[in-house]
């Protein structure tokens, strides 16, 4: 009996330790994916911290920039109006005698470009070469007064496109907006992730609590990316087109291919080495890296084509208005006339002989290669120059929301952060999960070099300042 019951005693242990096991055995089971999504989670977070870290300041510099920009046009008819708006009269004067009003008004100065009146109440525009620079002269067509002058690095929209850029600095910190680009696309892509419903109701299109609380920022934040974060993409991605290093190279990629700048018009002639983009005040993103045709040698005997002759003929090859064209800098340069209006199936580039005043090469958008049309059309919705005033609230909007976005997530992490730190998110528990992150970021840097090279400097002072003992590492907490 005894030896019956301590059977049964034991037996009841066994089982008791079988289900234990089993139990210890499921629970580890059901908390492992719970640990690698909050592992995720975490590595998200604080990639997504890192990043706005890097670029805030930038983000809000470009919506500002960007935003003005948009109504570069609206900007030049009211608050410039005495330079760019005139009163029509019945003929315009040749515009020769136009280019000699704004060479006389800038004594010394030599004729660069002159650009057609892009309306009938619109001014003509002279960009004349002094030795200390270029100087734009507003000239009225019908009188042939002059309305102002502005030297080109101080006219308004000139140096809010180039701060937009980093351009106007001159320390080459155009890389630093390439940069900003991709991790602009990081940003999103990280944010749309945090953003996502996990069994909350508010903060996701609604926001909860007042300004005096840490959960309103927080989901201002949210629920703006949220609903801009589409178009901030959008502005990203066809924004790196004009990117430098990129830029560059997907230019040379997509002309080598036959997707680009439509090579064959050539015809293997003879070009010059000055691209176009410094023959002309703004070159259309295709076309902008091109070369223009070299004149033919002059012969005895032939007239020499005039600024005269090379308007006319661009009016009469269908050229919309506001046209500019650029003079001959030396004895086998050419005419350029060139033409980028918000409508972009009317961009058009022509290059006239200096003696013969003949067509050397008519580049049309329908001869652009496939991948240039789609960047063109995105650059041009990026720029606001479609479905008139609709194209640019929408733009303007975004540009809002970016402000709104950058400024709520400064104020969010301000209420957030311990005192004397960062208040960086913590690294994951499952470290395999933030590496396995940090190596799909970095192969995302591979298609954005510059990006990468931002990300993989920002990975290498994390875990220097994670493993090197110092008074970094509590402010980095």
């Amino acid at each position: 009996m005894c030896g019956a019951r301590h059977w049964l005693s034991q037996a009841n242990f066994c089982c008791c330790q079988t289900i234990g096991t089993r139990m210890t055995v499921s629970t580890m089971a059901s908390e492992k994916p719970k640990d690698i999504s909050q592992s995720l989670y975490r590595a998200i977070w604080r990639w997504h911290f890192f990043a706005g870290l890097l670029v805030i300041p930038f983000m809000i510099n470009l919506a500002v920039t960007g935003g003005l920009y948009l109504f570069k046009n609206q900007i030049d008819t009211t608050f410039f109006a005495y330079r760019n708006v005139v009163t029509p009269h019945s003929e315009t004067l040749a515009p020769a005698l136009l280019a000699d009003s704004a060479k006389a008004a800038v004594p010394g100065s030599t004729v660069l470009r002159y650009r057609d009146p892009p309306a009938a109440d619109r001014s003509a525009r002279v960009t004349v070469e002094t030795t200390t620079g270029k100087v734009l002269v507003f000239v009225d067509p019908y009188s042939g007064a002059v309305l102002g002058k502005v030297a080109e690095k101080e006219e308004f929209n000139w140096v809010v496109r180039k701060i937009h850029s980093l351009v106007y600095f001159n320390l080459s910190l155009d890389w630093i907006v390439e940069a900003v680009g991709g991790l602009a696309l990081i940003l999103v892509i990280t944010g749309f992730y945090l953003w996502w419903p996990r069994k909350q109701s508010g903060g996701v299109m609604s926001v909860r609590g007042t300004p005096d609380k840490r959960i309103f920022w927080r989901d201002v934040h949210a629920v703006t990316g949220s609903i801009a974060g589409v178009l901030i993409f959008f502005l990203a991605i066809t924004g790196m087109p004009w990117s430098s290093y990129w830029g560059d190279k997907l230019h040379t990629m997509l002309d080598d291919s036959g997707l680009g700048f439509p090579a064959q018009v050539w015809n293997a002639k003879p070009v010059s080495q000055i691209p176009l983009s410094e023959a002309l005040t703004d070159a259309g993103w295709t076309v902008e890296q091109s070369s223009a045709p070299l004149s033919s040698v002059k012969e005895e005997g032939i007239k020499v084509a005039t600024l005269n002759d090379v308007v006319a003929a661009s009016q009469a090859a269908g050229m919309v208005r506001g046209f500019e064209v650029a003079l001959p800098s030396g004895p086998e340069s050419v005419y350029t006339a060139a033409v980028f209006p918000d409508d972009i199936g009317k961009q058009r580039t022509i290059h006239y002989d200096r003696y013969s005043g003949q067509p050397l090469a008519d580049i049309k958008f329908a001869d652009y290669g496939p991948a240039a049309k789609v960047i063109e059309f995105g650059i041009g919705v990026h720029m606001g120059q479609y479905w008139g005033a609709l194209n640019k609230a929408i733009m303007l909007l975004t540009c809002l929301a970016i402000i709104l976005a950058s400024v709520s997530a400064v104020i969010m992490w301000w209420k957030r952060r311990p005192s004397g730190r960062l208040g960086v998110p913590p690294m994951p528990s499952q470290k395999s999960v933030f590496a396995a992150l940090t190596l799909i970021i970095l192969g995302f840097g591979v298609l954005f070099p510059l990006t990468g090279f931002a990300i993989l400097a920002m990975l290498v002072l994390d875990q220097l300042i994670q493993l090197v003992p110092s008074p970094l590492k509590r402010v980095f907490s």
